[in-house]
């Protein structure tokens, strides 16, 4: 019998796009890294870049107990068919270690999006078909549909950039069992200039998408916190930044609010494909 979703992902995870990358030389380093974060006692590894059950197998695989999550797969790049044959043969191979976790992307970088919420359901649908079960899915909801359909269609929600209050928010509408582990970007800098202006440099990706800064405005912030790559304000609400106390406070936060589970991103200016090994050992002994 699986381990329930909860028990499985533990307190803290890690959300990466380093660790889904498809280049062959790298794939020692990428098993290694995945064996290194499960003995420093991450729960899960949550895979970004549009990613699969392709780029979960080796991490999997790689180790003994470990939860891989795709953080997201887009519905609108994977056919429900497909993704339930990989599921079925991952499951097959290491069963309970893959949850897949689906989102609707954004309309600047998918041709085809449209009615996005009614194709999440089409898809859901798809993924009943294929035998996906609720269970082992997870949704990237941010708003009160997306977080009701992750209530009743799935074993819960990932979110990604959002704040303590968002995950209060999202608790109320998904109720008490079901898994809501939000990313959270880490940034290891002590000194605010530098802290916000990594994180600034980070986000520049995210405020063109108006699933997120609509998100925002949900959440209170006004037109000019999204000016400029994001008003001191937002930066703080979105980011982890600081000394060992303010970040432990920061993640404490999320768990606080009604989070089960945190996945940590670190954020340091570095290329997105490189493992920052070293954060991953620091967050480690900060979470001890």
């Amino acid at each position: 019998m699986n381990t329930p979703v909860k028990e499985a992902v533990g307190r803290y995870g890690i959300w990466s796009v380093g660790l889904r990358s498809e280049d062959p030389d790298r794939r020692g380093e990428r098993a290694e890294a995945a064996a290194e974060l499960e003995e420093l006692g991450y729960g899960a590894v949550w895979l970004g870049g549009n990613s699969s059950a392709a780029h979960a197998a080796p991490l999997i695989g790689a180790t003994t107990r470990l939860t891989v999550g795709t953080s997201i797969q887009s519905i609108w790049q994977h056919e429900p068919d497909a993704a339930g044959a990989a599921f079925a043969d991952l499951e097959s191979a290491h069963p309970g270690r893959f949850l897949l976790g689906l989102g609707v992307s954004h309309a600047k970088r998918v041709e085809q999006y449209a009615r996005p919420y009614s194709a999440l359901v089409e898809h859901l649908d798809g993924l009943d078909a294929a035998g996906v079960p609720e269970d082992r899915r997870l949704l990237a909801a941010l708003g009160p549909r997306s977080l009701r359909l992750a209530r009743d269609r799935a074993a819960g929600s990932i979110p990604y950039l959002v704040t303590p209050e968002h995950t209060a928010h999202a608790r109320e509408i998904l109720g008490e069992a079901p898994l809501l582990a939000p990313e959270l970007g880490v940034v290891l800098e002590t000194d605010p200039t530098r802290a916000r202006a990594l994180a600034r440099a980070f986000l520049e990706t995210y405020l063109p998408l108006a699933n997120y800064t609509n998100n925002f405005l949900r959440l209170g912030f006004t037109e000019d916190d999204l000016r400029d790559g994001g008003s001191d304000r937002l930066v703080d609400a979105l980011f982890a930044w600081g000394d060992e106390t303010a970040l432990r406070a920061r993640i404490d936060g999320f768990l606080e609010a009604g989070a089960d589970h945190v996945a940590l991103q670190v954020v340091d200016g570095e290329p997105r494909d490189v493992l920052p090994r070293q954060a991953w050992r620091d967050l480690a002994a900060l979470l001890a």
